[in-house]
């Protein structure tokens, strides 16, 4: 049997394999699919996500249907491009994710 080298992303996305391990960036936007196990769970997400959000006062565009929630985020006063203000926005809500 050969040995198989997994590189840290391989892992990530094996404990946890319902995320997107990275943020997609295109058409001015980061862009993030987050799928949970029910829609209490997605539900919850987008709250702690509320919190946060509403703390930097940079708010996302999302969307969410029963277990999924869909994040994308970008700076309307940047002619609606992706700032820091998107990568921290973006940072903070990876950490929200639950450990598996």
């Amino acid at each position: 049997m050969v040995a198989q080298v997994l590189f840290y992303s391989h892992i990530r996305t094996f404990i946890t394999p319902q995320i997107n391990f990275m943020w997609e960036e295109k058409d001015n936007k980061l862009y993030k699919k987050f799928v949970f196990k029910d829609f209490s769970e997605a539900f919850a997400f987008m709250t702690r996500v509320a919190i946060e959000a509403e703390k930097l006062d940079h708010h996302p565009n999302w969307s969410n249907v029963w277990n999924t929630v869909e994040i994308s985020l970008n700076t309307h006063s940047a002619g609606d491009t992706v700032t820091d203000k998107d990568r921290s926005l973006a940072k903070k809500i990876d950490s929200l994710i639950p450990a598996a």
